[in-house]
This record gives C-alpha cells, structure tokens and sequence, in this order.
C-alpha cells in the first residue's frame, strides 16, 4: 500500500516521505480500515509519540496522521461493535501508524459510525478539531448555558468548533485571533472579536471559562480575565499561569464513540461546521503539508477518490 512516513523529527513536514508499506494485520479488537480521507495536524510531529512507542522505544520510520474516515474492510480477533463494509470515522492512537495510508489498523472503539450522508473529507476534519472542543468545554470546562467564554483562535480548526458548539450551548463568545479572522469567528457564532494584534485582551473583563489554544503570553493574560470559580482550559501544555481563584486545566484529547456521535449529528442537521482548507491526494500529500503561503482550515488528504 502507499503510505507517507516520517524518520528525522528535526526535519519536520519536510522530511515526509510517500512509500510502499506492506498492509497491517489487525490485532486484537482491531479493526483494519480502507481509508478514505485522513486529517493531519502538523503540531504532531512535536509528540514523542510519532517516534517511539509506549515503552520508548524508536518506531521509524512511522506513519503520521491520527485523524480518519473510510470503510471497514477487516476485523481483528474478538472485535465486536463494528461490521466489514461499515462506513467509520474516528481517532486513532497516539503510539501506533497513523492514517496518512492507504489502510491502518486502529481499536474499534475508536471508531464511530459515519453516517451515509457525511462525506468521507468532512469525517476525517472531524476527530480532533470536534473531540477537543467538546471535551474542553463540557468535560474539563463544565460550560454552562448563559456563561461568558473567551476562545482563542475562534476561527481556527479546534477553535471554530468551540465557538460554535459554544452557541449552540448557550454561552456568551468573546473571540480572538488575527484581523483577517474576525468575519470567520462572528460567522461561527461569537457575538465579539478581539485582535490579538490591535485590541487590548483585557478589555473583555472577566469571563467564566478561557479556552486556551495558544500558551505563553497570552495564556498567561488570559489567566487574570477568568472569575472566581471559574476555569482556564489549555490544550498548549502545562499551565503557566492560573486564575487567582479558580482552576487550570491542561488535557489532551481522546476517542470517544459517543460523543463522536454527537458530533456527527450536529453536522448532519446543520448545527456544526467543519473547517476545511486545502483537500490533496495521497501522492500530492507531501507539497500540501508544506504550502509556500500560509494556510487557513484544516488540510485533508483525500486517499480515494
């Protein structure tokens, strides 16, 4: 099968490379996806999990991309929850080749339904960008209706899906970004914008919940803006700076087929949009990962046609 790979972490994007692999066997609870469309987010590279495996030890050449959608084509051992044929979509784990291939082998319980109706493209924008959101909002940030939220990177990948499931939960959006994204971020549903580069942060005020995609300075700006008994979310790392009377949580996302789920129903009737920019093939994969302009929404790779 064709399959992108990394060796040299140093090398970044750069150092991807399309190969022939041999096609994975599924173990155990596995199942063996054809893939469709894989998404990619290339901060991946950074985890030492693309490296090495859980026990340390050195794992390249490996294939990057933890993101997919496509169809069932084999079950490993004992597998149950899942059918050969059955559309899916999902997140697959950190220690193990991803899905910038033409298959890969993932735990059925990573995987989720893909309704008929979802294209495989916006399934594979999905896992990430929709798992991160919803957990930092509901799982970590406890966000309740009528509750102010400030979102950084309103118009980005991850930060789109929050500001949207955000809305719909009834919140009040303050969010922020680049000059160029506040048409994007008002469409997605904040009811304000902030340039980080021309506005002063703190005049927001104080809000109940921060989420944070950003880290450093900003983070630590954004840590005085939170209320009592309210929370900082970061998917940045470690907290630098935490609220005077409330909490910092830092996390990192995991599959969950139920709220997958919820994900995949809101965009079937409307209610979540998906964030895609550049759509590539497999072979033309490399060049989309290192575009020569800044890109805008999430790059997916359409592996089939």
């Amino acid at each position: 099968m064709k399959a992108i790979v990394v060796t040299d972490q140093a090398a970044g994007t750069a150092g991807m490379a399309l190969v022939e692999r041999d096609v994975p066997e599924p173990a155990g609870n596995d199942v063996l996806v054809e893939v469709h469309a894989s998404g990619f987010t290339p901060g991946e590279l950074t985890w030492p999990s693309n490296w090495t495996d859980r026990l340390g030890r050195d794992r390249t050449p490996s294939v990057p991309g933890h993101e997919l959608a496509g169809v069932v084509s084999a079950l490993g051992y004992g597998t149950r929850g899942l059918s050969v044929g059955q559309r899916v979509f999902g997140l697959t784990d950190w220690t193990r080749d991803g899905t910038l291939a033409e298959y890969t082998a993932v735990e059925a319980r990573n995987l989720a339904p893909l309704p008929g109706d979802v294209d495989f493209t916006v399934g594979a924008s999905l896992p990430i960008s929709g798992l991160t959101a919803w957990q930092g909002l509901f799982d970590h940030g406890r966000l309740q209706a009528g509750q102010s939220l400030l979102v950084h990177g309103a118009a980005g990948g991850v930060g789109s899906m929050v500001t949207q499931l955000a809305r719909e939960a009834g919140a009040y959006i303050v969010g922020t970004g680049r000059a160029a994204d506040r048409e994007a971020a008002l469409d997605y549903g904040a009811h304000e914008f902030v340039d980080l580069d021309a506005d002063t942060l703190e005049a927001v005020g104080h809000v109940d919940l921060v989420f944070d995609v950003i880290g450093g300075d900003v983070q630590k700006r954004s840590a005085a803006l939170v209320r009592a008994g309210g929370t900082l979310v970061t998917i940045a790392g470690p907290p630098e700076a935490r609220p005077a009377d409330g909490v910092a949580i830092d996390f990192v996302v995991e599959s969950d087929r139920a709220q997958l789920g919820e994900i995949a129903r809101r965009v079937r009737d409307g209610r979540l949009r998906t964030n895609i920019g550049t759509v590539a093939t497999l072979d033309d994969a490399v060049a989309a990962f290192n575009p020569t302009e800044r890109a805008t929404g999430k790059t997916i790779i359409r592996v089939r046609p």
